[in-house]
């Protein structure tokens, strides 16, 4: 499986070429590669899978952005934990993630987790985090904020 490291730099510099052959998707122009052998979901979630995630209430959606940011738009459903703040959050015991965000924590073995934020990038770097802390399973909307703007405006 390759590092987040590697899934950075994809994104940085923007490769659109497989670093091994079907390892690499884009999805809203985020190249991100993928380990479909070891049984793990697609680490990117698309519009229309966030949409119907929220719509059948089975996702934890975490937005990673800026409180300021968070209160001018956001996408229904989602908790702000800022970026800076996401790691020691995520290790709070539940009870005490629950009182500080008005949700259940999330478990290492969930796979509703995903993180968004305004165009990707941020979220990407939350998803690192989650999966060192072993919330393997998480995932992250690459479109981000923007995205979801531009569909929900159609």
């Amino acid at each position: 499986m390759l590092s987040f490291q590697v899934l950075r730099r994809l994104y940085l510099f923007g490769v659109t070429k497989p670093v091994c052959p079907g390892r690499v998707i884009s999805a809203c122009g985020l190249k991100t590669p993928v380990n479909h052998s070891h049984g793990q979901p697609d680490p990117v979630v698309t519009y229309d899978q966030l949409k119907a995630m929220l719509a059948n209430h089975s996702v934890q959606l975490f937005d990673v952005r800026n409180p300021d940011e968070f209160q001018a738009g956001r996408i229904p459903d989602s908790i702000n934990i800022p970026l800076g703040q996401l790691e020691e959050s995520l290790k709070l015991p539940p009870q005490q993630f629950q009182l500080q965000f008005k949700v259940k924590a999330p478990k290492k073995e969930d796979e509703n987790i995903v993180f968004h934020c305004r165009s990707g990038k941020r979220s990407l770097s939350a998803l690192e985090i989650a999966h060192r802390l072993g919330f393997s399973k998480a995932r992250h909307y690459a479109g981000g904020y923007i995205d979801w703007e531009e569909h929900e405006k159609k």
